[in-house]
């Protein structure tokens, strides 16, 4: 071998080895990252992806049967039920539980709630230990889906709690139920130790009394973001018990089963009509109505106009 190639061979021996002392090798003397990458990896690692947020209930959306919100545990609720199984989905929908109106509701019925020891800006849960055990936070984790009915998904996110999980918040304030509370309806935890109350759409306070009616614009045009689909529920409160459909496009849109419809999820502004091809009595709404009979409109619904 020449003078020359020898010096070349030593000087790569030297680089790589130079290389490998900068990188670290682990125990099978495969090359590893640095503290400084490795340290950067782990940052990234931790902040979780959001879940997905699904228009409409579980119900519309066919989520199996015995998973979500509803995997129950030896509680009867899904509280305690395996979280493999019970993180899978999880439901927001705007809804009526005892005297609060409107107040979230998951998919199991049962009321959630917001804790005033809790911040929204920034977002930060303060119920741990004990505290989660009587308050369960509503867990989800990186492609969970969130199925949302009657609520912006705007106001949706996630906080990272001290152990690591991730919980829904509703306008900024973590989202929790109650132990106490064991089947739809329930609003035991409402007003416990002056700090907890029922969640509303907005992150709010949930209070007792009727909601309030959706006022029509004077204009017959809609005004403000126009929806551009809507689901329809049978029933008032976007409930479950009955059966719902879903109408979309643009124009004049006949709905699939006319005249059953009780509430509407819409996300924006829409035109209803009571006769097919938008003739007939008609009025504009502004987002979602909980009951279509405060304007006079359930079981009438015939058609739609998206702008």
């Amino acid at each position: 071998m020449s003078r020359k190639h020898v010096v070349f061979l030593a000087a790569f021996l030297t680089a790589g080895a130079a290389l490998l002392s900068a990188c670290g090798t682990t125990d099978a003397g495969t090359p590893s990252a640095s503290p400084a990458a490795a340290s950067s990896a782990a940052g990234a690692g931790d902040e979780a992806a959001p879940a997905n947020l699904i228009s409409g209930t579980a119900k519309a959306n066919n989520a199996p049967a015995k998973t979500g919100d509803w995997a129950t545990g030896l509680s009867g609720t899904s509280d305690d039920a395996s979280p493999a199984v019970s993180r899978t989905w999880t439901q927001l929908t705007a809804s009526k539980a005892g005297e609060l109106n409107p107040v979230l509701v998951n998919g199991a019925g049962r009321t959630l709630y917001r804790f005033d020891n809790d911040t929204a800006k920034p977002s930060k849960s303060n119920c741990n230990g004990d505290c989660a055990k009587t308050w369960p936070p509503v867990i989800v984790t990186p492609g969970s889906k969130v199925f949302i009915a009657g609520i912006k998904k705007s106001a949706v996110g996630t906080v990272k709690r001290a152990d690591g999980q991730l919980q829904i918040t509703v306008g900024g304030w973590p989202a929790y139920t109650f132990s106490k509370d064991k089947k739809a309806g329930d609003t035991f935890g409402q007003g416990v130790g002056g700090t907890w109350f029922g969640l509303t759409p907005t992150g709010a306070k949930a209070a007792g009394g009727a909601a309030a009616p959706v006022t029509p614009p004077a204009s017959d045009a809609p005004a403000g973001k126009p929806a551009t689909s809507a689901i329809l529920f049978d029933d008032a409160n976007f409930s479950d018990n009955g059966a719902s459909q879903g109408v979309s496009g643009k124009g004049c849109q006949n709905v699939p089963r006319p005249g059953v419809t009780s509430s509407i999820s819409a996300g924006g502004t829409m035109k209803l009509w009571t006769g097919k091809d938008c003739t007939g009595k008609s009025t504009v709404i502004n987002d979602d109505v909980l009951d279509l009979s405060t304007i006079g409109f359930d079981n009438n619904l015939v058609s739609v106009f998206f702008s």
